[in-house]
Formats: structure tokens, sequence, C-alpha cells
């Protein structure tokens, strides 16, 4: 596998949705290219503590020097899929999903959208 982020750059892209399949109401946030799920109460708490849980990540990793293939791992099919599906329709579904995009890597500012 071709590494595409380094530890000094890179991106990571991200979907925050509901599961229409859970019958509670909670909004997930996937960090696709880190394979970091992260959950919430709304949308917007799923996406705080997934920008959260990468900046900590990303700084983890920098700190102990990893290779850089823990930060270009395979994302689940699941969300591979979504995110092929998100991209090619450009359009976001209706109460399904709150936001998509890529979330921005680089040294010194740890992340941005």
């Amino acid at each position: 596998m071709k590494c595409k982020n380094t530890l000094q750059k890179g991106k990571m892209r991200y979907i925050v949705f509901r599961d229409k399949k859970d019958e509670k109401d909670i909004w997930y946030g996937v960090g696709l290219e880190f394979n970091i799920v992260e959950s919430g109460d709304t949308p917007r708490e799923a996406m705080l503590l997934l920008f959260e849980a990468v900046t900590g990540y990303v700084e983890s990793a920098r700190k102990i020097k990893a290779h850089p293939y823990i930060l270009n791992q395979r994302p689940d099919r699941e969300y591979e899929e979504m995110w092929e599906h998100l991209e090619q329709n450009k359009e976001i579904p209706a109460g399904e999903v709150f936001t998509f995009g890529n979330l921005n890597i680089r040294k010194g500012v740890s992340v941005s959208v």
C-alpha cells in the first residue's frame, strides 16, 4: 500500500451520520483512513469527538515517530461504500448524513477542516 499521508501532512476523509437501522438516535463520526469511530447524541457532538480523537491520534503518531501506514489504513467496506455514494451523488441524504469531507493534517496545526 502506498502511503499518501505522512507524519507531516496529509488528509483524512470523514463522515458524520446517523444509522437508520439503529433504534436509538445516535450519531457517528468516522475517520476513514484512521479507522476511528466516535459517537454522540447530536451530529455536532459526534463530529467534535471525532476531530478530538483524530488530533490525539496524529499527535501520538508524531510523538512516537510511527510508520505512516497507521495514517493510511484501509477503511471498513461499509464506510468506503458510503463515501463513494456521497461523492458520486454530491448530496447529503436528509436526516441520515450530517456532513462529510476531508480533514487536512499538517505539522504544527494538528487538524483543520
